[in-house]
């Protein structure tokens, strides 16, 4: 389906949880209140509705939370999300934390990647950014799930003076291996509206001062997935270097996607906090209703985000609420 722009959405991410093993600064620091589970949708409503949006054209999906894995029965619903008929696409965001003990299972299930969130490989930087001395837990589960064939990706975010120089390490895990490095611009969104990012503009020239000219990919030389990334070549690199630039290099023109929170809420555009609830509809078992919410929820998608006037931001929920 198109959006009232002529945009084509085809992708929905979908928290399935607001619960996390983490306290990132950024995301969802010590203090706040989980959702209460009555509140928040069933697997099955899950499915319902991702059937619903597969006949509107949605057809490609991401499971996130919080942290998806803390949820009882992810691997059930995967496996669900998967069997629908439409589906052409199933992938997942972790913080790797329980990836070891799931990795297994999730080739079992058919995910079709695994997007890892890793600000750092120094431990005490770890620490303080998440709260946990768990580094070595999130390097095992990459590992495991690299060796058992996923299809894995890194995303760190760079804020100034806490990890802006963990470029330098984290490209190192492209360098040696065949996983892209994503470097995500902070959002200006709950917690991390007061945090300092690194521009990738900045970033970029960083590493061209590093690496010399590195080489802007073309969706025709390779497809990475569903988002907004731009992707670089390094010379010598078995993975590639990508891009989300979403501050300081819009690209609302090409956006594909609808975000649906833990309790039923389809967010047509992160930035505001304009949206419409399925819950209702889908817990008493009205499929054209929800049909109808989910058409509504993307005709009404705005033409652009405005992340760079932090005062025209609406959306004022934690990112672990909304989902990663």
């Amino acid at each position: 389906m198109k959006d009232s722009y002529g945009r084509v959405i085809d992708y929905m991410r979908i928290s399935i949880t607001d619960r996390c093993n983490l306290r990132c600064r950024y995301c969802m620091p010590e203090g706040i209140k989980s959702i209460p589970m009555e509140q928040i949708l069933t697997l099955e409503e899950i499915t319902e509705i991702c059937r619903i949006a597969s006949e509107l054209g949605i057809t490609k999906f991401k499971v996130t939370g919080g942290e998806p894995l803390v949820r009882k029965g992810c691997m059930e619903l995967i496996r669900m999300l998967k069997a629908l008929p439409l589906t052409e696409q199933v992938t997942l965001t972790t913080n790797g934390i329980l990836l070891t003990e799931y990795a297994e299972q999730l080739k079992g299930v058919g995910i079709d990647g695994v997007n890892v969130s890793l600000d750092t490989l120094c431990a005490e930087k770890f620490a303080a950014i998440t709260g946990y001395d768990r580094l070595d837990d999130v390097r095992r589960g990459i590992r495991t799930a690299f060796e058992l064939g996923l299809k894995v990706k890194i995303n760190t975010v760079l804020q100034k003076d806490v990890n802006e120089e963990a470029w330098e390490e984290m490209l190192r895990i492209a360098q040696k291996a065949p996983i892209d490095v994503r470097f995500i611009e902070m959002m200006p969104i709950g917690h991390g509206s007061g945090k300092a990012s690194v521009s990738n503009e900045e970033l970029l020239e960083k590493i061209r001062g590093k690496y010399g000219e590195v080489t802007k990919e073309t969706i025709a030389v390779h497809s990475h997935g569903n988002g907004p990334a731009v992707y670089y070549q390094i010379p010598g690199f078995l993975g590639s270097v990508g891009l989300i630039s979403a501050v300081h290099g819009k690209f609302c023109d090409s956006c594909n996607r609808i975000r649906m929170t833990a309790e039923g809420f389809v967010k047509p555009c992160l930035c505001y906090d304009t949206g419409i609830s399925v819950k209702e509809a889908v817990r008493n078992h009205r499929p054209e209703e929800v049909r109808r919410l989910l058409e509504q929820a993307i005709y009404g998608k705005p033409e652009a985000h405005c992340f760079e006037k932090k005062e025209e931001i609406t959306e004022k929920r934690e990112m672990s609420r909304i989902g990663g």
